[in-house]
């Protein structure tokens, strides 16, 4: 089954469904990761009680999100694929998948903000009070908080995640001389996000710092500053390499699962809507 060759409107559905259910299903460790890298530090955060806080916003954002990604990405792969020599789909596998990235960011940084301040403070916060505390200190751009770090993190993510993925798939292809299956690619999917996961975590870190730092009268929490590098530079300093690599294991664990169910689901629902 060659999904690129889909409607714009089938490919819809599918991601939407596959975004919920990674989502919602390892919701948890998202939790624990967020809480490891909060600046609060991770029992101040909450530690290991309500999990599920901030489930709501990710379950409602975790829709548009995928389903804007994966039209992106399939519109534009099945495109370039149909006009560009076969030498080049590792290009078109990156281009097409961090395009696609930025696109669903402008989507999924203000829904990321309202769900890691809720997974990271001990009392209960509403979608519609953070927004407006958001709003009230820093404008509207302050749903946009770390939406540079967060595309710098995704980009790459993205690259190597998609990259790994449709070469494991062609390599299949070419040695088992068949369609690729469900198992199979929920197989790479599990493969190629904890690749994409462990080697991100560094900016991961940096994104949740700078999502969850305090913000008043124009100036951070202490001396740290609001940009990418800055950020990177003052996890360094206080914790070494050790401390840009926080919540690694949590992140890596839910980025396998999570690829495993999120290309398992997409492609199943691919074949249920391809067979209606």
């Amino acid at each position: 089954l060659h999904v690129t060759n889909l409607h714009f409107k089938t490919t819809l559905a599918p991601g939407g469904i596959a975004g919920l259910t990674v989502d919602v299903t390892l919701f948890p460790l998202d939790t624990l990761k967020t809480r490891l890298q909060s600046p609060c530090g991770f029992k101040a955060s909450g530690g290991f009680k309500n999990l599920y806080k901030g489930v709501g916003i990710a379950a409602i954002g975790s829709i548009p999100t995928a389903s804007l990604f994966f039209c992106v990405y399939n519109t534009l792969k099945s495109t370039m694929e149909e006009n560009m020599e076969i030498k080049y789909r590792p290009f078109i596998h990156m281009s097409c998948a961090s395009l696609a990235e930025v696109g669903s960011c402008m989507l999924k940084v203000p829904i990321e903000i309202v769900k890691q301040r809720q997974q990271a403070s001990k009392i209960k916060l509403s979608p519609i009070h953070i927004c407006r505390k958001a709003i009230e200190l820093e404008g509207y751009l302050g749903l946009y908080r770390g939406f540079t770090t967060t595309v710098l993190r995704e980009i790459p993510f993205a690259l190597i995640q998609f990259t790994t993925w449709e070469w494991m798939k062609q390599e299949w292809r070419s040695y088992s001389k068949k369609d690729i299956g469900v198992a199979e690619v929920a197989v790479f999917g599990a493969l190629s996000g904890g690749i994409a996961a462990g080697t991100t975590t560094p900016l991961d870190v940096a994104k949740t710092r700078i999502m969850l730092a305090e913000k008043l009268n124009g100036s951070t929490n202490g001396s740290e500053k609001l940009r990418t590098s800055m950020m990177i530079a003052s996890i360094f300093r206080e914790k070494g390499v050790r401390g840009l690599f926080i919540g690694f294991i949590p992140r890596t664990l839910w980025m396998t699962l999570g690829g495993a169910i999120f290309f398992g689901a997409y492609q199943t629902s691919v074949e249920v809507l391809m067979n209606d």
